[in-house]
Formats: C-alpha cells, structure tokens, sequence
C-alpha cells in the first residue's frame, strides 16, 4: 500500500516544500558557477602573471641576443680594419672598407686620428669621408661619441675584439697582429719555389698515408699542415729543407731585423742573437760560461730581455709599413640612443588597464559559460527529485553533444531503463501470482469437492492433490534458485565432470518421458566434423544436470511425436579461452524470430495462454542462463521456425593445476 501510493500525487501538500527546498538554488560559494568563476579569476590572473614574466623574459633573451650580436658585429668590424691597416701604411683608400662594413653592419662606422680627426666616416656623404666637418648636401654628420670603441693598431691589438690564434699567448703586452708582415712579403717569383718544394713534401707525406693540407701564411711562404695530431710526420723521411730555408727577402728583412735586436741588446749589455724565420733565437757566438752553468733566474731574465728587444725591433722594423693608431668609433646610425622600455607611471597603468581587461573578459565568459553550464544540471536535479518522489519523469532536454548534453542522455536512458525494470517488476509479480494461483485454485477445489462429498479420496484423489502439490513446490525452488542466482548467493559445489558422462546421465533421467512422447532421445559420443574433442571441466554436476535436464525436457515438450532430440559436446576457444560447448538440438517447431531474444526472460512463454498443456511455469530456460552464467560461461538459442531449435551451454574448461 505505501507502494502503491508513492507512486500516484502526493498525499499531503506538505510534500511539495520539502521537495521545493531540496530544489532550491545553493549559495554562490558552494555552487557550481561560484567555483568556476573563481578559478576562472584564479586562471587569468595567473595568465596575466605567467604572460608578464614570459614577455619579461624574452624581452631580456632579446636584449642579450642584440647585445651579442653586436659585440660579434664590432668584432668583425675591428678585425677587418685591423687587417686593413697591417698591410697599408696609410688609411687613404680606408672609406670603401668602413662604408662596406657599416652596410652590413646596420651601424655608423668612423676612424679618426689620435687627435680626432676624420679619416672615414660611413654618416658623411659620399666624397667626404675625410672632412666631416664640411659638411655635404645631407648636412653635417652627427658628432661622435667622447669615447672611442677601440683603438686599431695593429702593432698592438685590442685582445677582447681580436683574440690571439694562439691561446697561449693570450696574455701577451707585445703581441702584433700577424697579417702585418711588412719586409717579409714574398714576391710571386720566390713564392712559386716555395709552393713546388710544398707540394712535393705533402706528395712524400701522403706515400705513408699521411693527410696534409698546404696552407698560406700572411707573408704569403706556404706551410705543411698536418690534418689530425698525426705524429708519424715527424717519423717520415720527407725533407723540408728547401722549405724551410729562408728566400731572399726573408734573408734581408731578416738580417736588418737581427741588427735592430743586436743594438738593443747591446744597450743593455747583453751578447747578440741570431734569429730563425720563427723568430725564435740562439747565440750569435759561444758564450764564455755554458748557458746550462747559469742559475735558472738569470737565464729566465736573459730570455725576457731578448724577448722585449725582438718585439722592440719587430715594431721598428714594422712601424713604415703599417698604418698609423686610429681611434675607432662603433654606434647607432641616427648618432642617437637605441630606445629602451622603462616602467613609468604610465607604463605601469597600460599594464593595469590590460590585467583588468583580461580579468573583465574572462569574469564575463566565465558567467556566460557557467550559466549555461549550470540551467541543465538544474533541469538534472528537478528530474531526480521527481523520480525520488515516485512521480513521472519527463525526458530532460538534451540541447548539445557535449559532456552535460551526454550525461542528460545517460538520465534519460536511466530513467527509461527504471521505468523498464519498474514494468517488468510488476509484470512478474502477476506472473507469479498467475503460476501460484493455477495450483493452489486446483487443490482448493479438490478439497471443497471432498468436503461437500462430491469427492472421494481415493488414491486418484490423491494422486491429482500431490500432483499439484509438486507443481507448486517446483515453482517455489525455482523462483529461490532465482532470487540465490540473483542475490550472489547461489551456492555451487564444483568438482572434475566430462561432459560425455554428464549427457548420458540427463539422457538417460529423460528417456522414459521422451518414449511416452514418442520422441527419439540420442547423444552424438563424437564432436562434429572440424570441432575438437570438449576438454574437461570443473563444475558443479548437479547444477549442470538440472541446467542441462531444463533444455532437454524444453525440447521433448516441443517437439512432435517422431521428432528427434539430440545431445552434443565439444571443444571451443573462440578468443574467450578453452570451453566445452553442450548443445541440446531438436526437429520441433522453432521459434518465431521476433521471439527468440526473450526466450531466456522469466515467465515467458510462446503460448500467450500459459496453458499447463503447452508448457511450464516460463522459469526454466531463466534458470538455465544463471546456472551458465554461475559458472561463468553463456547460454545461447538458435532456431528456425518449422525445423527445429538449438540451446547451446558454453562452460569454461578446467584450469591447469594442482
């Protein structure tokens, strides 16, 4: 009864502010909306933070990168200028080579003497690199900087702008750029010697597998270079006395070089040297006292002081065929400074502005997005609390294919699935009470017939009463085995089984009754062509009798007299592991299409009637899936109206093992 009117309007009116207070709207900080609202705030301004330091970052990566690239620029720019004034004595022909570089460069380029005046300047006009303060038909060139970039001197390099080829020497005050050369220049016609006595020595080198290549110092003297630290060169038997062996105009600038090193070592009382074309040194006569007797101080002394006079002398030597110092200028082509970004007032209120903007626009969207998000939770909410309610649910709108859209579907499919299940709830308790009713409606009648003396109880009386009786306990045990196999609880007691043996044992239960039909009862012992033979189970044998006993009397009860029943079992392993499949086939009258996927639903019958004549309780074939199903496996139907139907059992094989 309280069922029963759950199920219909509510009773009470009081009823309907219960449900109205579970439907109301939650406050703002525990809804939905709220929560997304605030991580949406959360997310933009972490975007606007994250945005900030990223533009921050690559601000400051640009920089050093512009940075670098114009100290790699003024590198450059330097070392050709330096190069320029190692081989020139002059800088007249210098403004080609500035306006060149400035072009690449992107930046204004001007060298000026020691007391600043213009020797080139790429901001003048054409024709006027020397004359700044002339001025042209553009206008005077802005002034230059107070200070100078760099000084070009090839006698003395700026190391930070031109480092030294050799590491070593890094550190050295007395370093001169080796492109300046100056007496030791060879001509064309005492290079060509030098070039064959070159290729003939890599020609022997490479006889014993050794890679050379010949390379041009700035004298313009070739030299072996070994490609790779091979130190078999120096094992080979390939002279490099003619290559070594100084021309001419080495000779020359040589010997004046020796005789500038010798007056400055006289000066300080030292002996004189000889040089070699690697200006290293050795004694120009024999030394009173070996150099090896001498302590180590003054020998270290000595080399110093032979060291400053060469580089003394290499200057002097030099100093007419290089260029004069200039002061190099390296800047902006405007003559202005490059714009850079400070955070001002105003800066700071841009970045103001924009943060509030992106929180505005994401507030908004949020409340856009939210709203929309949340109306169909709404909807969601109202048609639970009327199914809780016992009410009839509408189908909720599904207005999109999105996750809400989706989760409205699977409502909806819900609700239909309750409705489904609250319908055929009611239809198995008329069922029930149907099949309770037939027996029970035939026991009372027998006994008011024998107490209104209509009926004696003999043993036919008898007989009709236990009859019932027995029909109406095989209902009970049925419905219990249901609700066990329902409920879990359904209790199995497995053990080794074949399922040979088990066919022959219902066969041999079902023979009497397939006689008095007038069917024929067999089991195929072999499997059909093509099947393995049905591997052993593990099983419970009394629930698969009554599983398999279910089918068979099924078959005999539909099948006409001199029909056949057949029995079989074999091997399967259809991707879902090694199974036996028991198989119980007839000749009956089949089944309609339409009919056979509810073959297997409880209390269901082809016989709309639910005549005891044409069939049983329609607990049977239901009973079958769950015995299946407990031992996991299947059960399946196959038929073809007016030939017959096939059952097949699938049971899982036995696993390997102790």
């Amino acid at each position: 009864m309280k069922r029963a009117a759950r199920s219909g309007p509510p009773a009470h009116p009081a009823r309907k502010p219960a449900r109205t207070a579970g439907e109301r709207r939650l406050p703002l900080r525990k809804s939905l909306l709220g929560r997304l609202l605030a991580v949406s705030a959360l997310v933009a301004a972490c975007s606007v933070a994250a945005t900030a330091w990223l533009a921050a970052q690559t601000t400051s990566g640009a920089i050093r990168q512009e940075q670098g690239q114009n100290l790699a620029d003024d590198a450059r720019i330097y070392n050709t200028l330096l190069g320029y004034a190692a081989t020139h004595p002059r800088w007249d022909a210098v403004e080609t080579t500035v306006r060149e570089l400035a072009q690449q460069s992107g930046r204004r380029i001007a060298l000026t003497t020691q007391d600043r005046r213009t020797l080139a300047d790429s901001a003048a006009p054409h024709g006027d690199g020397g004359g700044a303060e002339d001025g042209g038909a553009d206008g005077p060139p802005p002034e230059l900087p107070p200070r100078a970039s760099a000084v070009v001197d090839p006698l003395s390099p700026d190391t930070a702008l031109s480092p030294p080829a050799d590491p070593s020497r890094a550190a050295a005050a007395d370093r001169i750029d080796p492109r300046a050369v100056g007496p030791f220049r060879l001509p064309d016609d005492e290079r060509a010697p030098l070039l064959r006595a070159a290729e003939t020595t890599a020609a022997c080198l490479g006889k014993y597998s050794i890679a050379t290549d010949i390379v041009d110092s700035p004298s313009g003297r070739p030299r072996i270079q070994v490609v790779g630290s091979d130190e078999r060169a120096e094992a080979a038997r390939c002279s490099q006395d003619d290559l070594d062996r100084p021309t001419k105009t080495e000779a020359k600038a040589l010997d004046a070089l020796s005789k500038l090193t010798d007056a400055c070592l006289q000066r300080q009382d030292l002996p004189p040297v000889e040089l070699s074309l690697d200006l290293s040194w050795k004694a120009a006569t024999p030394a009173p006292v070996p150099r090896e007797a001498l302590p180590a101080e003054r020998n270290d002394v000595a080399d110093r002081a032979i060291a400053s006079c060469v580089d003394t002398a290499r200057r002097e030597q030099l100093s007419s065929y290089v260029a004069s110092p200039a002061l190099l200028y390296i800047g902006d082509p405007r003559g202005g400074a490059v714009p850079g970004f400070e955070l001002s007032l105003a800066n700071t209120a841009k970045i103001a502005g924009v943060a509030a903007l992106v929180l505005a626009l994401t507030v908004g969207a949020s409340v856009l997005a939210g709203t929309r998000l949340v109306r169909p939770l709404h909807a969601l909410t109202g048609a639970a609390q009327r199914m809780k309610d016992g009410e009839d649910t509408a189908p909720v709108p599904v207005t999109a294919d999105n996750e809400i859209g989706r989760l409205a579907a699977a409502f909806n499919d819900m609700s239909a699935h309750r409705a489904r299940l609250e319908a055929q709830r009611k239809a198995m308790v008329s069922d029930v009470a149907h099949e309770l009713r037939t027996p029970l409606s035939n026991i009372r009648g027998w006994l008011e017939a024998a107490q209104d003396g209509l009926a004696d109880p003999d043993p036919a009386f008898i007989s009709s009463l236990l009859e019932e009786a027995m029909q109406l306990q095989h209902i009970v045990d049925d419905l219990q085995d249901l609700a066990e196999a329902d409920a879990g609880a359904l209790r199995l007691h497995p053990e080794p089984l074949r399922a040979a043996e088990l066919l022959a044992q219902v066969a041999a239960a079902h023979q009497a009754r397939a006689e008095t039909a007038g069917v024929a009862l067999a089991v195929d012992t072999g499997p059909p062509d093509g099947r393995p033979p049905a591997p052993a189970l593990h099983a419970d044998p009394v629930r698969l009798r009554q599983a398999v006993g279910n089918l068979v009397s099924n078959a005999v009860r539909h099948t006409l007299p001199g029909g056949r029943v057949t029995l079989r079992a074999y091997g399967s392993d259809d991707g879902g592991g090694a199974a036996a499949l028991i198989e119980v086939a007839d000749t009956g009258c089949g089944i309609p299409a339409d009919d056979l996927p509810r073959v297997f639903d409880r209390f269901w019958r082809a016989e709309k009637s639910r005549s005891r004549r044409t069939g049983g309780s329609g607990l049977g074939l239901a009973i079958v899936r769950k015995l299946a199903e407990a031992h996991g496996g299947s059960a399946r139907a196959e038929s073809e109206e007016g030939k017959g139907s096939v059952f097949s059992l699938r049971i899982p094989a036995a696993r390997p093992g102790p």
